[in-house]
């Protein structure tokens, strides 16, 4: 069984699609844990329209956790082989669990991720983003190279993970741990539909972004004040490097796949 890891906050204008987005998968063995996080619009009542499906739990924070909080929750409540992660404003294209459930099984690995598209603020970006096809711990260090929706590891060899409380980048702080246990393998397959906006928690601006980073490898890795500068120096040029080098025109990705 795959349980697949879904923080919800403020999100009832997208999360009946990304629920659906799970209903609709091929691969059927899996649980949906939700996590409310004491949300001020009607995500609970998106939710609760769904909630016939036995496979779909949700589970409510009495006070307003974050991300990295609820996370840990619905990771300590699985009950799956397989974690995957989806959340509420985002999609997955129906065969994104069979085909990277295989893909895992043939070769016997035990953390994958898949290549994604981007819609930003309702408008489709004309990339499909990719990665190495193996990130190892080094490669971690220089850059996130793959969207947390994309992401399944095999809990059973992992272990239980859980992570610091941090505002953003939690999820990157996740694969740090996992990574020293396993590489995580692409799947060179567009599986995923990152749905960016605004009032996202993927928003912000790029100064903010460069003090989550260096709040990351500070709070989550340990580094002293010295160390945590010079990994944040490097990944954004790795950053840099990430636009040009992994990400294709979708007309040439598709020609590829030909």
């Amino acid at each position: 069984m795959v349980s697949i890891i879904m923080p919800a906050y403020n999100c009832a204008k997208y999360i009946g699609d990304s629920i659906q987005s799970v209903l609709n998968q091929t691969y059927t063995d899996w649980e949906l844990l939700i996590v409310e996080d004491c949300s001020t619009d009607n995500t609970v009542e998106v939710i609760n329209d769904f909630l016939g499906d036995d496979r779909i739990r949700l589970l409510q924070n009495v006070t307003n956790r974050g991300a990295a909080v609820s996370r840990n929750h619905a990771i300590r409540e699985a009950r799956g082989k397989w974690i995957a992660f989806l959340d509420g404003d985002d999609i997955w294209l129906p065969e994104k669990l069979e085909k990277q459930l295989d893909f895992m099984r043939k070769h016997d690995y035990r953390f994958t991720y898949t290549d994604y598209k981007i819609c930003l603020n309702g408008h489709w970006q004309p990339y499909i983003y990719t990665g190495p096809k193996k990130v190892s711990q080094l490669k971690l260090y220089n850059y996130c190279f793959f969207s947390t929706i994309t992401v399944i590891y095999d809990r059973e060899f992992v272990g239980l993970i859980q992570i610091e409380d941090l505002k953003k980048n939690n999820d990157y702080a996740m694969w740090f741990k996992i990574i020293r246990k396993t590489p995580c393998y692409r799947l060179p397959q567009c599986l995923s539909y990152y749905i960016k906006h605004d009032d996202s928690i993927s928003g912000g601006s790029k100064f903010k972004l460069i003090k989550y980073h260096y709040i990351m490898y500070r709070k989550a890795l340990y580094y002293g004040k010295f160390l945590s500068c010079i990994f944040t120096v490097n990944n954004l040029f790795w950053g840099v490097y990430k636009k040009f080098r992994y990400r294709e025109k979708i007309e040439k990705y598709e020609r590829k796949k030909l």
